[in-house]
């Protein structure tokens, strides 16, 4: 039997880190390895017991979640964190993927949904289930403005490629980027499937979170 997932539950309130280590708990292949209080805490816990995934939430006492995410994946960047908080606001989707989170998911989520964010992020693919997450995202984009990008990346794509993916990062379907680019819909798609490709991304949620991490867009 292979080992199982280890999560560490980051939470101020005691109750919901009870109820989430339930549920998690309640699986064969998840184990509950530590809680922690506040974001500092879970930086300490991640030094001396190294978890496979955190849930982490955003407003804490002494060092909030974002803060905590880049302090933690600064020294251990394959560890996968999610976001899971009350707050479904541009900001904290967005500031959360600047900081390096793979999944962004709101308390109410179902325990199903729960069970299987940790699955999908230890597995190394993003869970973006907000209601509005696609927008949101869309939107930090456009608020966004900057002037840094990473030529080596950039440099490895087309200047159509580029448009795509721009578009892609609006949130626009493949219908809308050949409306918006005036090229075929099966041209779109070519240029999405190379877009996947160069960025090694298991679909399109995952190419965008990876263009904003790397200021591929703007």
């Amino acid at each position: 039997m292979k080992n199982p997932i280890s999560i560490g539950i980051i939470d101020d309130q005691p109750l919901i880190r009870q109820g989430f280590r339930y549920i998690a708990s309640a699986q064969e292949d998840i184990e509950v390895i530590w809680e922690a209080a506040d974001g500092q805490e879970a930086v300490d816990l991640c030094a001396s017991r190294k978890p496979d995934v955190l849930l982490m939430d955003v407003q804490m006492p002494k060092m909030d979640g974002i803060t905590a995410t880049e302090h933690i994946l600064s020294q251990q960047p394959d560890i996968k964190v999610v976001i899971l908080t009350t707050f479904d606001t541009e900001e904290y989707v967005f500031d959360g993927i600047r900081a390096g989170a793979v999944g962004y998911l709101l308390k109410d989520t179902s325990p199903e949904d729960l069970i299987d964010a940790i699955r999908t992020a230890f597995a190394g693919e993003s869970v973006f289930k907000t209601a509005a997450s696609e927008h949101m995202m869309a939107r930090a984009l456009q608020q966004a403005n900057d002037r840094h990008h990473t030529h080596f990346l950039q440099e490895s794509f087309t200047e159509r490629e580029r448009d795509v993916l721009q578009q892609m990062a609006y949130g626009l379907k493949n219908e809308d980027i050949a409306d918006q680019l005036f090229i075929s819909v099966s041209t779109v798609k070519t240029h999405v499937h190379r877009i996947l490709q160069k960025l090694n991304a298991q679909d399109r949620t995952q190419a965008v979170v990876f263009a904003i991490r790397h200021r591929l867009v703007k």
